[in-house]
């Protein structure tokens, strides 16, 4: 691919997750397949990934070079980032020295190449075409059970969902309650809607 459509590029803290509190670099990715409503998957998408701005792998690195601190890592984020992320970006990132962790609804697979693989679902599990993931977070509200899930990773997480800034209490109470009754499951907040930053 020559361009990619990026929404922001941007250093901040990786905000959920095994490696919430790390220092990342974000680059996100403009456009999804995925139309994520409260009727779908039990809440709103509260995310900008609409508005674009066509650069190629050498704009993007030179715009992560000039975001923040030298940093290791680069969080490739959406919308949906396996709509764009290719083998030539991925070698190019590496090139430059940083390494790669994706977040992904597991859609349609990933390229080979990536460090670390977060999927978050948001469709059947019979739909899911990455099928191996570092980790496998569900974002889930009151009233949703804990699926069976058909990714392989390492870590599992259940995340409750924040709408409006917070987590009403109900939701969190029945996700520790999953958490609680289905080890190795595990409680992920988001880190950076708690704490109000990007």
């Amino acid at each position: 691919m020559d361009t990619y459509r990026i929404n922001e590029i941007f250093y901040s803290l990786q905000g959920e997750g095994v490696r919430a509190g790390a220092p990342a670099l974000f680059v996100r990715f403009s456009g999804c397949n995925q139309a994520c409503t409260t009727a779908t998957v039990g809440f709103d998408c509260d995310t900008d990934h609409t508005a674009a701005k066509e650069m190629t792998p050498a704009e993007i690195i030179a715009e992560l070079r000039s975001a923040g601190p030298r940093c290791e890592w680069v969080v490739l984020t959406g919308g949906e980032t396996a709509l764009q992320v290719d083998r030539e970006l991925i070698d190019g990132l590496h090139e430059a020295g940083y390494r790669l962790a994706i977040e992904t609804n597991g859609s349609i697979e990933l390229p080979a190449g990536l460090d670390w693989i977060t999927v978050s679902p948001k469709m059947p599990e019979d739909k899911i075409q990455q099928r191996t993931a570092d980790e496998v977070k569900y974002v889930l509200t009151a009233g949703q059970p804990l699926p069976t899930s058909t990714v392989r990773a390492d870590h599992y997480l259940i995340s409750p969902v924040f709408q409006e800034g917070c987590v009403d209490s109900e939701t969190l109470s029945w996700c520790i309650r999953l958490v609680q009754d289905n080890p190795p499951w595990r409680l992920s907040v988001q880190l950076h809607r708690l704490l109000g930053i990007r």
